[in-house]
């Protein structure tokens, strides 16, 4: 499956999860020190739904929900 939004073209972008351990210097500690930076992908939340084109034709697509619930697309 494309993980590519038809409309708004989001697609999977690589980004990190960053483990932290200690306590802040702002709460009393003497601060946190790094302990894990695993890659990872976000990936977008994409539906396959019937859209309505402007033409009047309908077409199956994948859609990110931003999209939709932001009125971008009509649902056939």
């Amino acid at each position: 499956m494309s993980r590519i939004c038809a409309i708004t073209g989001k697609r999977p972008v690589k980004g990190g999860r960053i483990i932290r351990k200690g306590l802040t210097k702002k709460s009393g500690g003497i601060g946190t020190s790094l302990v894990k930076n695993t890659r990872r992908k976000f990936r977008p939340n994409v539906q396959r739904i019937r859209v309505k084109l402007p033409s009047g034709e309908v077409k199956r697509m994948w859609v990110s929900v931003k999209a939709i619930k932001a009125g971008l697309v009509t649902k056939a």
